[in-house]
């Protein structure tokens, strides 16, 4: 594997595995529904799961009855996914190196890491695997910032993240635009609600990869001003467990035959 990812990822992910799994939400089942239902995901069927994680969608997906490949640069996130779900093949590799044979796959998912992938290069490599009429689909939980408190937490947030890609940038969505492989992208969204233990939420903020990647002073302070935001803030202070709000954006395409 020659193509490095972005060393936020790899330093903030290398250290946030358990992190990531204690505060991450999952998706909705009604979002999983929709990729499955989309992404004709089932028995007899070979399920790809791109910059997989620690697996919380590819746990999500078993019970399709699909065989499900994940690929994950990240060994401590790929060992959490594979002790978590020891029945899926899990290897090392890359959205631009997919170590994957040609037209092997039936469809791709990618959840909450598109956005980190290189897509010019990416994008050709997924088409590669994938079959003849295969879809790729795309999966993002964002923080709903419309509540005051998720607001003030991003305030904490933000001033540390720097170059660092985000999703709601829309940068990610340049490499469609441009390439020829798949057709448009469809979007669907849906909000959910993640119940949290105090002590959670400060995970989810210490999971995030370029908190994870602060000194361990700074990235101390971070989860601090979160500590102290739970403590104080009226819609907070003395509820257990937290309401967190997030909404969910799934979009889809599919490969074109040339």
């Amino acid at each position: 594997m020659t193509h490095a990812i972005h060393p936020v990822a790899a330093a903030g992910f290398a250290v946030a595995a358990d992190a990531y799994e204690r505060g991450r939400p999952g998706y909705p089942q009604d979002a999983v529904d929709h990729v499955v239902r989309v992404l004709a995901i089932g028995p007899e069927r070979t399920v790809l799961d791109l910059g997989a994680g620690t697996g919380k969608l590819t746990r999500l997906l078993e019970p399709t009855g699909a065989t499900i490949v994940a690929v994950e640069p990240v060994d401590a996130m790929r060992t959490e996914l594979s002790r978590r779900s020891p029945s899926v093949r899990a290897v090392a590799g890359t959205a631009e190196e997919i170590p994957l044979e040609d037209a092997s796959v039936d469809a791709a998912v990618v959840a909450q890491a598109f956005h980190w992938f290189d897509g010019e290069r990416a994008l050709p490599e997924i088409r590669r695997v994938l079959r003849t009429g295969g879809r790729l689909g795309l999966i993002w939980n964002s923080r709903d910032e419309s509540v005051d408190w998720v607001a003030r937490l991003t305030e904490m947030i933000d001033p540390h993240r720097g170059g660092t890609p985000h999703f709601r940038t829309g940068e990610w969505r340049r490499p469609f635009e441009r390439t020829p492989l798949f057709g448009p992208l469809h979007r669907w969204r849906t909000a959910h609600t993640h119940q949290m233990e105090a002590e959670a939420v400060v995970d989810r903020v210490a999971s995030i990869s370029f908190i994870a990647a602060l000194d361990d002073e700074r990235r101390a302070d971070v989860c601090d001003r979160v500590r102290e935001l739970i403590r104080t803030h009226p819609d907070l202070a003395g509820r257990e467990p937290i309401p967190f709000p997030y909404r969910t954006d799934v979009y889809w395409c599919e490969r074109r035959v040339a």
